[in-house]
């Protein structure tokens, strides 16, 4: 079944990269758009904003939409087994993450930090949708994804594989007094729930980023990438 996704970087990334694009629908003039899907022999069909804005369910398309086959997902021992030889993995596990722009914006920082994948649940929780490709620019294609019915379960296989899990929590442990020399599962909590009592008593460690002003939480997203670029700033130091 094919579904839409939109935003100009995004469409401009799926031309460049992938060949998931069916067909290009334009509700503007882009002759850079046009080129892109011309080079890559993407049949294009011209309509207004309002029913792009029908066909996308959103009015934040910018004019341009595909119509893509359904992103692909990944088996966890796919993820596990993309590791290089005498590298360090690092999988980023979302416990019932809700806001597809947090699950976007994790995705983008996920690319740039090069982790390992991203580890979601099948049901109650954002998956892979137009509104995460867009806020993902991109990086929703180069990211790898598995997603899997039982986190709990998931979890518990990855440690007998060799992975220590690593939570956050507020009351947990100052992230910067590890060193992560070890395959590392780093599990971020929902955005108003934290993580589940039954994921945290699985984790080996439970780190907290150090508040010094009056907000006492951050968002997912920024908590997620601000551990992800420490962990890999302490395997790949200057």
């Amino acid at each position: 079944m094919a579904q839409f996704v939109y935003g100009k970087n995004v469409i401009k990334q799926i031309l460049t990269d992938t060949n998931r694009a069916k067909v290009i629908w334009l509700a503007v003039n882009d002759p850079e758009i046009e080129k892109l899907a011309n080079k890559a022999h993407v049949p294009l069909k011209h309509t207004d904003r309002k029913n792009l804005t029908k066909m996308t369910g959103s009015d934040r398309h910018q004019g341009v939409a595909a119509e893509t086959e359904p992103y692909k997902t990944y088996s966890v021992e796919e993820l596990t087994a993309s590791v290089r030889e005498g590298e360090k993995g690092l999988l980023i596990m979302l416990d019932e993450l809700e806001d597809p722009h947090n699950l976007g914006a994790i995705l983008r920082t996920a690319d740039a930090a090069g982790a390992t994948g991203v580890i979601f649940k099948k049901t109650h929780a954002v998956g892979l949708t137009p509104a995460v490709a867009k806020v993902s620019a991109g990086a929703i294609d180069t990211v790898k994804c598995a997603a899997v019915t039982n986190l709990g379960r998931t979890l518990e296989d990855l440690k007998k594989a060799g992975w220590w899990a690593v939570g956050t929590d507020m009351d947990g442990q100052d992230y910067r007094s590890l060193d992560y020399d070890f395959h590392t599962v780093l599990i971020i909590g929902n955005e108003g729930k934290g993580i589940s009592r039954l994921l945290r008593e699985k984790c080996d460690y439970v780190i907290s980023l150090p508040m010094r002003g009056r907000i006492q939480s951050l968002n997912a997203s920024v908590s997620a990438g601000i551990l992800m670029y420490a962990i890999q700033a302490r395997r790949f130091p200057l």
